[in-house]
């Protein structure tokens, strides 16, 4: 049977001993299911998170309630701006909803900063998640501004199978969402893979056949 303790030391192998102890005295163990809200535009944050399993999806919504993808959170992983907001007391610019069924340790914000000082480890694992999602929302960015619609979809398509395989389970009109699209316009260009024999659509899954095909619409 796999523990709590087994995670932490299996996806965070690089804390010390000492701190781990710490995290598992300290944090608050919280398992949830797809489609559960973690973290809420505007909610105040009294603790970051250490995800020890399951799969997270960060995004921001404009003010007109337009939402964008920004980065998926892995096992292993802290949400870096849970983790500047509980050290600054500021209000959340994110939203977080599990993918999957997931596994977290809380961590009170009182501690994230002390354990800098106190862990070098700890200190190292903030500098590695800050730089970590910087590179990765440049990526997002550069997708978001300078590529069409149709790689763009490519490059989420990719990011999916990172975290869940070659069988995605989503629909269209999730994608869309996630894109910032309309509907219709990714249900073409899905089509169009399809019919390359990049992937096969049945509803609300899509099965990945040939990755290298979907290098371009």
């Amino acid at each position: 049977m796999i523990t709590t303790q087994n995670l932490l030391e299996a996806r965070f192998s690089d804390l010390e001993p000492k701190l781990k102890e710490e995290i598992l005295s300290i944090g608050s163990i919280t398992e949830v299911n797809p489609g559960d809200i973690l973290i809420q535009t505007g909610q105040n944050i009294r603790s970051t998170m250490l995800l020890l399993d399951g799969r997270i999806k960060i995004s921001r919504e404009d003010d007109e309630g337009n939402e964008y993808l920004m980065y998926y959170l892995e096992p292993g992983n802290a949400c870096a701006f849970s983790l500047m907001c509980a050290m600054n007391n500021e209000k959340s610019k994110i939203t977080a909803v599990s993918e999957t069924e997931s596994t977290l340790i809380s961590i009170p914000f009182e501690y994230t900063g002390k354990w800098m000082n106190d862990f070098k480890s700890w200190d190292e694992f903030v500098l590695r998640t800050y730089r970590s999602r910087f590179e990765e929302l440049l990526m997002t960015l550069d997708h978001i501004a300078f590529r069409s619609m149709d790689e763009r979809l490519v490059f989420y398509l990719k990011r999916k199978m990172e975290g869940e395989g070659s069988e995605l389970h989503i629909s269209h009109q999730q994608i869309a969402r996630d894109l910032n699209s309309a509907r219709e316009v990714i249900s073409r260009l899905l089509k169009k893979l399809e019919q390359r024999g990049a992937l096969k659509l049945e509803r609300n899954v899509i099965h990945i056949i040939d990755i290298s095909l979907t290098s371009q619409v």
